[in-house]
């Protein structure tokens, strides 16, 4: 990827809210490393946030500005703040992952004259003209990436993108590090331990912050219908100050008598451990997913997947073969689901860990998706090489 830009050494800069943790941001710090080595130079921009130390040791510059606010003033003083910016860092593409600043990074890329492109990390519901017309500023790229095809047909069908700047990237996960082999004992008794998990219980898993869309109280009613007292289900991810919530799964969970079944176990930093310590992953968002992030870590390290029917679920997984798919908000339907998977022989486990992980390895790299938009990038610096005009430009 060294030599991947050519000549020059083009300068990209990305533009998100703040880099504190999620997908857009994990994109973000992943493509700038990518430019990084393709010969590039990677500027970021955001309010700051513990993720920013990454770009460090990739080589990539952090520029700290409030672009995590939506006040009008503020987004418009940030416009000029960006367009000083790229005069004086002489930026070449401008790249933004979130609405609040995608409209500072589009009137400083416009005024500026240079290619803009944005991320649809999710589809951005609205409910009247104003709030779409805030979301629009996403669909106004000279090139649009969505992160799954559920994503792509929101943006073509309610803001009109076509083909010429529409493009479908996948999200990415690290299948470097995401491998069972590397996954010792020591570091998955270490979880086993915190977590308090009897060595002969069987472990369903759902990652996910807490929050009530990802469907926890779902899991919590569906270990309720399954009735075995030989599994544990845990609950990984943190509250975000939702602490309220927190407190309403605390006592349905007592409310069912699944105080030694249910385990709410807050955030993990080493969740390829708790993917090797799980027999089954389960995602019972009852909103649709964007795309889907710990399914598809969850298949890369050998694990059967349960996902609610919603979203971009049918592009991660094969139903039937890699894991299985339930309607949303259907708690007797995963018990089943849950007790389906569980009841596997131990050669039908490996058949569908295989399966999952070939799957991963084939659609969902971390690779894969640098080089599909390092590709979107090439594209625009081609057209302002041969003095075009990018298709959004106007």
């Amino acid at each position: 990827m060294a030599s991947w830009f050519g000549g020059g050494r083009p300068v990209v800069l990305q533009v998100i809210p703040t880099l504190v943790t999620g997908g857009a941001e994990r994109g973000c710090i992943d493509m700038a490393a990518a430019i990084q080595r393709a010969g590039g130079r990677a500027l970021v921009v955001s309010a700051g946030g513990p993720m920013a130390r990454e770009l460090e040791r990739y080589g990539a510059r952090h520029i700290t500005l409030p672009v995590d606010s939506k006040n009008p003033v503020t987004i418009y003083r940030n416009a000029a703040r960006l367009a000083a910016l790229i005069r004086a860092e002489g930026v070449d593409i401008v790249h933004a992952r979130s609405r609040a600043p995608a409209w500072s990074a589009l009137w400083a890329a416009r005024r500026c004259g240079v290619p803009f492109v944005t991320t649809f990390h999710a589809p951005y519901n609205f409910k009247g003209r104003l709030k779409q017309r805030y979301n629009s500023v996403m669909a106004r790229g000279d090139r649009v990436i969505a992160v799954s095809g559920f994503v792509a047909a929101h943006v073509a069908d309610s803001y009109g993108v076509g083909p010429d700047r529409l493009r479908l990237i996948h999200r990415g996960v690290d299948v470097a590090t995401l491998v069972p082999a590397k996954v010792t004992q020591a570091r998955m008794a270490v979880l086993a331990r915190d977590w308090r998990l009897p060595d002969d219980h069987r472990v369903v898993l759902l990652p996910g912050r807490l929050t009530r869309w990802k469907g926890q109280l779902v899991l919590i009613e569906a270990m309720a219908k399954l009735g075995r007292n030989d599994v544990r289900a845990v609950l990984v991810g943190g509250d975000q100050g939702r602490t309220d919530y927190r407190q309403e799964l605390e006592a349905r969970i007592r409310a069912l008598g699944l105080d030694s079944q249910v385990t709410i176990a807050g955030h993990c930093a080493d969740m390829a451990a708790a993917y090797m310590l799980s027999d089954v992953v389960v995602s019972a968002s009852v909103e649709p997913e964007a795309f889907g992030r710990v399914i598809v870590e969850a298949q890369a390290m050998g694990r059967p997947v349960i996902v609610s029917d919603l979203g971009a679920v049918k592009e991660t997984l094969v139903n039937g073969q890699t894991g299985l798919v339930v309607p949303p908000g259907d708690a007797e339907a995963l018990a089943g689901a849950i007790a389906s998977v569980l009841d596997l022989t131990p050669l039908e486990r490996r058949a569908v860990g295989l399966e999952a992980m070939r799957y991963v390895r084939e659609r969902f790299t971390r690779d894969g998706m640098c080089l599909a938009t390092l590709a979107v990038y090439a594209e625009l610096l081609a057209e302002r090489a041969a003095g075009g005009r990018p298709a959004g430009l106007s």
